[in-house]
C-alpha cells in the first residue's frame, strides 16, 4: 500500500498557470507532464502490466479491437492506479477545470500492443458517455514514449467549440454497453499529434475530437492509463439522465448513489 508520504516519490504535482488555462480554453487540450518520476512510472508499469497479462497477453489477430485494447477499472487491480485516480496530480487540474466537486468516471488501460495495427477513428469522448455538465475531462498518460510510429494521439486543437456532435444510436446506453466504435466524418486540416514521453500525459476536454492510428512500430508497444472525471453531479444523458457513477473524490455531490459509490475502495 502507497502511503501519502511516499506519493511525492512517485508523482508530481503541479497546478495549471494561467499560461495553460488559456491554452486549454482556447485549444480544448494540454500536453502536461511528466506527472510520474521514474520510480513511480517504473511501479506503474509493473502493476498495471501484471492485471494486462493476466488478462490479455499479447496482441491476438483472432481478437476484438475490444478484446486487444482495453481493460476497465485498472484502479481495482492497482494501488499504484488508485492513488494516482483518487490522489494523483491530475485530480489538482480537473479541479482547476470542472469545479471543487469531482468524481472519477473512467479508469481504464487502452493499449496498443504490438502488431495491432487498428487505427480509432475520430471521435469526442462525450460521444461514448455524454455527460452533463459538459465540462468533463479525459487525461492520458503514457507508459511509453508514444509518436506516429506507434499509435499516438492526434487532436484537432478548437475542435471543442464545436459542442457535442450527435452520435444518434451509437450513443445510446445499449451502444455504450456494447462498447460500439464511433468514427465521425470531420475536417481533419490542422490535426496534430501528440507526441508524449513515457510519464508524461495529455488532457482534454470531453468535446475535443481525436483519434489514433494503429501501431506500426516492430518492437515498441504504445500502452496509455486513461482516466476521466466529471463533476460530482454529473448525469448520464443518454441514461434518462441518471447520476453517472463514480467514486467522489473532491466536494460534494447531491446523489447519494455517488456519495457511497465505491467509498469502501482502499486508498
Amino acid at each position: 500500500m502507497i502511503t501519502i508520504a511516499q506519493e511525492t516519490d512517485l508523482f508530481v504535482y503541479r497546478r495549471l498557470d494561467e499560461r495553460e488555462l488559456t491554452a486549454y480554453e482556447r485549444d480544448g487540450f494540454l500536453h502536461y507532464g511528466p506527472v510520474l518520476t521514474p520510480s513511480g512510472l517504473r511501479r506503474m508499469i509493473d502493476e498495471v502490466m501484471r492485471a494486462w497479462s493476466a488478462e490479455k497477453g499479447p496482441f491476438d489477430p483472432n481478437r476484438t479491437w475490444l478484446q486487444n485494447a482495453l481493460l476497465p477499472n485498472i484502479h481495482h487491480q492497482s494501488d499504484m492506479v488508485r492513488r494516482f485516480y483518487f490522489h494523483g496530480p491530475i485530480v489538482d487540474v480537473a479541479e482547476q477545470l470542472i469545479g471543487p466537486n469531482i468524481k472519477g468516471a473512467t479508469s481504464q488501460l487502452t493499449f496498443k500492443m504490438r502488431g495491432n495495427t487498428k487505427a480509432f477513428g475520430w471521435h469526442q469522448d462525450n460521444g461514448y458517455g455524454e455527460l452533463e455538465p459538459y465540462n468533463a475531462v479525459t487525461c492520458l498518460t503514457a507508459l511509453d514514449d508514444t509518436d506516429e510510429s506507434n499509435g499516438c494521439l492526434w487532436i484537432i486543437p478548437g475542435s471543442h467549440r464545436r459542442g457535442q456532435i450527435p452520435v444518434g444510436e451509437a450513443g445510446s446506453a445499449e451502444a455504450k454497453k456494447a462498447q460500439r466504435e464511433i468514427t465521425l466524418n470531420v475536417d481533419e486540416r490542422g490535426a496534430v499529434p501528440v507526441r508524449m514521453k513515457a510519464g508524461e500525459c495529455v488532457i482534454f476536454h470531453c468535446w475535443t475530437l481525436h483519434k489514433s492510428e494503429g501501431n506500426r512500430s516492430p518492437d515498441r508497444d504504445r500502452r496509455i492509463l486513461f482516466l476521466r472525471y466529471a463533476d460530482a453531479d454529473a448525469v448520464e444523458v443518454y441514461n434518462d439522465r441518471r447520476p453517472r457513477l463514480g467514486r467522489l473524490i473532491r466536494g460534494g455531490t447531491r446523489f447519494p448513489e455517488v456519495e457511497a459509490f465505491e467509498s469502501d475502495l482502499p486508498v
